[in-house]
Order: structure tokens, then sequence, then C-alpha cells
């Protein structure tokens, strides 16, 4: 019978397993952790963001310059089809208000959960505290209770994960053995992270962890909306995360980068300075900011973050508040990052994601070398790589034919 091993239990891994076993694969699952999907659970914990509903043209400029080997993916295993693969577990999904799409249940422990049961009924073999630890004569190694083992293959598919979060299993510490088998893997980044800012102690004192609401963000010529957190290092959250890959190169090049912060970005200049130009009356500062501009004290602590008084000029004082420019002195680590940039390198790999210097061996998921903003933008690839590699998988052993993939 044919044998296929899966290195890494996450979105990917998982996904690719189930395809293989679908199609009458023997699939054994490979995990380090104690358990599956680790990261996975964590990502679901303030809510599964498993996709996004914005047209296929939109969703495809999330990938920047891997966009045309993301395309596809996405063409393979769709926000469509994801959307009906986990429905057809059991659980239904909604739109947010933002497009991003959600499970019903939020979390994403019932969905593994029924996601597990269904990989157990096609027959796979899930083995935790499995951790390869290499190749040798032509088998692949793994260390585990029981000690080392060998295990022989009719393919593999690798689905480790990057270097982010790296406490929940994905460490990198796979990269110099695809290195030494000729396989070119690209320097691990984070991305989706925050950045140091060097906050005054006013403002970490007292409004660190606070959120500034729906404002604007641009660097470069990009722009976005949504929230950040005021942390004491500097900044974090979805806002900032759409634009880290572009703030951490400025950085990388630069030493800084500049961010500018827009608090009420659905307020023209002229609209905010009518509403700016009414009398204060016998309000404090901060109170008129907040009638007046519709600011709230975290944003008027950040206003206040800019040198020199506060402008009192009305058309002034809007033009400042739509403008706050900070400056980004660093980035948090590949510890503190949700994702991570870098990993084997795509031009390493077929169309099928099996790597070029090593026939037999395909990756899939944060292992290869893409990077794209939180939104459902993540999972939808990294779903969508596993599927393709087990197709890869399929056409390579020849067992497309004999039944042929699974819709």
């Amino acid at each position: 019978m044919t044998i296929v091993h899966v290195i890494g239990a996450g979105p990917a891994g998982l996904m690719a397993a189930e395809r293989l076993a679908s199609s009458g694969v023997r699939v054994i699952v490979h995990e380090a952790m104690p358990s599956v999907a680790r990261k996975f659970l964590m990502a679901g914990r303030g809510g599964l963001n498993l996709t996004h509903s914005e047209p296929t043209e939109v969703f495809l400029t999330r990938y920047a310059e891997a966009t045309p080997r993301v395309a596809p993916w996405l063409d393979r295993f769709s926000p469509t089809r994801l959307i009906g693969w986990v429905e057809g577990l059991g659980q239904p999904t909604f739109v947010g208000s933002s497009g991003r799409v959600f499970p019903v249940a939020m979390k994403a422990s019932p969905l593994l959960r029924a996601w597990l049961a269904r990989l157990a009924d096609l027959g796979v073999e899930v083995r935790t505290r499995s951790r390869w630890t290499g190749r040798r004569d032509g088998g692949w190694t793994f260390a585990g209770p029981q000690g080392e083992t060998t295990e022989q293959a009719d393919a593999v598919v690798l689905a480790v994960g990057g270097a982010s979060w790296p406490r929940l299993g994905s460490d990198g510490s796979w990269a110099e053995d695809l290195r030494s088998a000729g396989v070119e893997v690209a320097t691990f980044r984070p991305s989706n992270v925050g950045f140091n800012v060097d906050w005054s102690e006013v403002l970490k004192a007292r409004f660190a962890g606070e959120p500034l609401k729906t404002i604007g963000l641009s660097h470069g010529g990009q722009s976005v909306r949504g929230d950040l957190m005021l942390t004491r290092y500097g900044l974090e959250g979805g806002a900032v995360y759409a634009l880290s890959a572009a703030l951490r190169d400025a950085i990388e090049r630069d030493g800084v980068a500049e961010l500018v912060v827009d608090l009420r970005p659905d307020l023209s200049v002229e609209a905010l300075a009518a509403r700016l130009a009414k009398p204060r009356g016998k309000d404090s500062v901060s109170n008129w900011l907040r009638k007046a501009g519709g600011l709230s004290p975290a944003a008027v602590g950040l206003l206040r973050e800019i040198p020199g008084p506060i402008p009192e000029g009305a058309d002034k004082l809007a033009r400042r508040i739509k403008a706050v420019r900070l400056t980004l002195t660093g980035v948090q680590g590949l510890e503190r990052a949700i994702s991570s940039a870098g990993g084997v390198r795509l031009d390493q790999v077929t169309d099928d994601l099996m790597l070029k210097a090593v026939p037999g061996v395909f990756v899939a998921g944060e292992m290869l070398d893409w990077e794209a903003p939180t939104g459902g933008y993540l999972l939808q690839a990294s779903f969508a790589s596993g599927v393709v590699a087990a197709d890869g998988v399929l056409d390579w052993l020849g067992l497309t034919g004999q039944g042929g993939r699974p819709s």
C-alpha cells in the first residue's frame, strides 16, 4: 500500500493528509508537540478568521510579490471552497462587518475536533511527540518517546511551519537539513508583528494596553484602516500588521520607518476643522478634543506625543489629528510575530510544490517564502497549499487516475 508521511500537523499538513487519505493513500502524520495544531488553536482564541469575502482580484493583492505563485493555489482551493469544507464539518460560518469570514462558534477547537474525527475515519494515523530529526539512508528519522526511528515513505509532505511563535512548535530548525540537500531557504523575518516606538513615560503609564479604534495608517504610499493597540514597547494590531512587511523592510534598510496615523479617517480636514472651530468654553483641552474632535483619551495621549504644544488654530489642529507622524525604531522578534517571512524559496519548488532538489518531497504552508497580512489571508493560503501539495503527491505517484482527486 502506498504510504505518505506528512510532517507537521498544522492547517497545511492536516489538509494534505485529508486530501491524500481521501484518495486511498495510507497517511501517517508526525507532530513534534504533544498535541496537534497548537498555533491554529491559538489563532482562534480571539475569533478564528478563516478567510475573507472580498473579490478575488483584491484578495490576491494581499500576497504582494508572491501573488503569481499563490494565485494557482487559490484557484485549486478558493475561499468559497474553504467555506464549504468548514461547513461540511458541521461548522456554519458567517461574514463579519469587515468582510472577514468566521465560524459561528468563533473558536478553532470545535472545528479541529470535527476535523480530527474525519481524519480518524479516513484511517489517518497521527503520531504526536514525533519530531523529524533528519534523513538517513533514504529514510526519514524521528525522535519520539520510544527513541529514534527511521521510516520509509513513497512520498513526504513537509508542513512544519515557519519560525514565528516557536513555543508552539514552529522554530525553523528544519532549514539546515534542507539547505544541506541543496534547497535554498531564505532567512526568516517577523511578519504581522508589532513595532517599537520611543513613547514618553506618561503614555506608557496611562495608555499602554489601550486601543485606537477605526484609525487610518499610511506608509510608503500604502493606506489602511483598522484598529491599533498601544503597548509599552510601541504598537501592535491588525492595522499595523497590514503594513508590517513594508515597515519591517524600511527599518531593516534605514534603521527607522515613518508611520502616519489618521485619528479621524471618517472626516475630511475641512469637516474636522469646522467642528474644532467651535468655542471651547470651560472645557479642558482633553475634554474639548473628546467632544469636538471625537478623540478617545488614548488618541489625545497619542496626539500629545508629538513634540511641541497642540496647535490652537482649528485648521492646523485638524491637520495634526489627521496626520500624526510616528517614528518606528524597531521590530518585535519572531517569538512575538504572528507569522514569518522567509523559508523555502518559491523558485525551489515546482508548481505542485515538490522540491526540485529532492524529488518526492513536497512542501506546504508557512515553510514556503510568502507572507500576507492577517484577515484570513494566512489561513486561506496555508489550507490551499496543503491541497496543492497533496495533489502533487498523487500526480507524482501516478495515483490521480485511480479514482481521481477528491472534490
